[in-house]
């Protein structure tokens, strides 16, 4: 094991529990951990306790061990987004002119810390738990654990960083629009986001107080199970708290949208990967009309529910705006251009959605959604604020404002390492059995390496003649540092032709829906790289993307239609080797 090996909260737990390691061990690798990752990105954390403080709280978990108490979270180190209140640390929701201490710790965490879990601090969050791309925070901007040019995922970004990076068994989050669980897809995690009021809300600063959710974030769906064990429950101090009994549901009939309702916002790396997901599913997949989910999504920012937004903070944005990060600012403002008339409106249409939705049930057991459409770079999440934050919750939105349970589970790796993932969500009550059905359909695999030195971005490229391995322009790769990656053929969907009078000899790769399959080469560039070997493409030849056999998809050679004049068709061939040894 490495340093920063994921956690496992049943497995501390059951260790501490058993004697076979004390809470104060598990702490001191804890105290480790950070000090490591601090020097990797210093914006994951609010504010921590301080060493004296952990080991004194493991202690005290070793003590109530040694009298024969049961803990089912014994030693598990903890963290908590910075809007829900621990004892001891600020409560600040990112905005250091809102904080206050709290004199009481929020109900799950009391039951979290009963159960001997121990609370390491306070994570970074988008401001106000405002934002799904974790770039919203004055605290600075968590980067993805396994991209540190991509975003973490929003609000709940700290939260994800802390749990993938090894440092915390689990770590709380919360959800509104889908803080809980685009995070966890970025961060191949599971993101369980309970249905609402299954789990108390005492002690949570409001964004959407009807909408609102806390959440948690874990390496394995069984720890995500534990901590709803110990959580769960009515809280008579919550006023939106209700007893929600577990609904048994199968995963027989699985929903998804219909391919025209599909939107990847340009990103098709994201299309194959659900389509990859669906297709090694055991399940009856049914097609569904996504169009009263789709609408009751807008009505979460382009409706009368931002207006609850403005309730939670009226006073601080009239008072003292400019302490309110600007994008946060201009989208809790436009709260006071609603009247109690369009919230009435609002709520009526949403009944009506919510009746139409109630039939998908009819017909399905559980939807199975992308969990988001598709991942952004932070320097691309801070030119388009509003806009790329918005792509984000196409498939999310919906959920609370329907009153459905949802789990959020790794199904894939972007080619950057970042993670794709897919939801399972059901009806308010069906958490445990979603829970059940993620395991059986999508099983815990590993992630892929941190990025522990800053990560450069990598091209996979495909090339088909004069750039192959021993070829005449294969230096072209070998002076850029090329990775070879392997071997491959294209998709059958593609001809091949020897271009005329090219010098040295080239082949021509044209997309053609009778054609057929086309041995290559992959290599893998650094960014930088791909460019400068991109600028030296001479025409008629040119960049773009090209499928594979197996369905993905890589950056390749393309040809222009001149490349056809008077150009052999050697597809039969199958390649450019063949040709030439022709």
């Amino acid at each position: 094991m490495t340093m920063l090996d994921r956690l496992s909260a049943a497995a501390i737990a059951a260790d501490v529990g058993a004697g076979r390691r004390s809470a104060l061990d598990v702490i001191e690798d804890v105290l480790a951990r950070l000090t490591r990752y601090d020097a990797v990105q210093d914006a994951v954390w609010i504010a921590r306790f301080d060493a004296a403080a952990l080991r004194a709280m493991a202690a005290a978990v070793d003590e109530r061990i040694a009298q024969g108490e049961v803990l089912p979270l014994a030693g598990v180190p903890f963290a908590v987004k910075d809007n829900i209140d621990v004892v001891g640390l600020a409560t600040t929701a990112a905005c250091p002119a809102y904080a206050y201490a709290p004199d009481r710790s929020a109900t799950v965490v009391e039951r979290l810390i009963g159960a001997g879990a121990i609370p390491v601090g306070k994570t970074n969050l988008d401001q106000f738990a405002t934002g799904l791309n974790g770039t919203r925070s004055p605290y600075g901007i968590p980067r993805n654990a396994y991209n540190r040019a991509w975003i973490s995922g929003g609000s709940s970004s700290g939260s994800a960083v802390a749990v993938a990076a090894g440092l915390v068994a689990f770590a709380l989050g919360t959800d509104t629009a889908g803080s809980g669980r685009v995070p966890a897809a970025f961060h191949h995690l599971v993101g369980l986001k309970p249905g609402k009021g299954r789990w108390s809300g005492r002690g949570l600063v409001p964004a959407c107080r009807t909408l609102d959710c806390i959440t948690v974030f874990a390496g394995l769906v069984d720890d995500a199970l534990l901590v709803d064990q110990v959580v769960a429950g009515f809280d008579a101090e919550d006023a939106f708290s209700r007893p929600l009994a577990d609904v048994a549901r199968r995963a027989r009939r699985i929903g998804v949208p219909r391919a025209d309702q599909r939107n990847w916002f340009g990103d098709i790396e994201s299309g194959f990967l659900y389509e990859t997901a669906l297709a090694g599913l055991d399940a009856e997949i049914v097609e569904i009309d996504m169009t009263p989910l789709s609408e009751a999504a807008r009505l979460l920012y382009d409706g009368p529910w931002v207006a609850e937004r403005t309730a939670a903070i009226g006073d601080l944005l009239r008072d003292d705006p400019e302490a309110i990060h600007p994008v946060v600012r201009g989208i809790v403002a436009q709260g006071h251009a609603y009247s109690a008339v369009d919230a009435f409106a609002g709520l009526y249409r949403l009944a009506e959605l919510a009746r139409l939705a109630e039939a998908i049930w009819a017909e399905i057991d559980l939807l199975l959604l992308p969990t988001a459409p598709t991942c952004y770079r932070v320097a691309e999440m801070l030119a388009a604020p509003v806009a790329l934050n918005a792509h984000l919750g196409a498939y999310t939105n919906f959920v609370n404002l329907l009153d459905m349970a949802a789990i959020a589970v790794p199904a894939g790796a972007y080619a950057s390492g970042v993670g794709f993932g897919v939801t399972l969500i059901g009806p308010a009550g069906t958490d445990r059995a979603l829970a059940a059905s993620a395991k059986a359909l999508f099983p815990a695999a590993s992630p892929p390496p941190l990025d522990l030195e800053g990560s450069m971005e990598k091209v996979k490229l495909a090339v088909v003649g004069a750039h192959l391995k021993d070829m005449p322009l294969h230096w072209q790769l070998t002076s850029r540092e090329a990775t070879f990656v392997g071997e491959a053929k294209t998709a059958p969907i593609y001809r091949l032709y020897a271009m005329a009078d090219s010098v040295p000899p080239k082949p021509a790769l044209v997309h053609d829906a009778g054609g057929g399959a086309i041995a290559l080469e992959v290599y893998e560039l650094d960014m930088a790289a791909f460019g400068s070997f991109v600028a030296e493409v001479p025409p008629p030849l040119a960049i773009g993307t090209v499928t594979l056999e197996d369905g993905s998809l890589v950056k390749g050679f393309v040809a222009e239609p001149r490349a056809m004049a008077n150009a052999e068709d050697i597809t039969v061939l199958g390649g450019w080797r063949a040709y030439l040894a022709r």
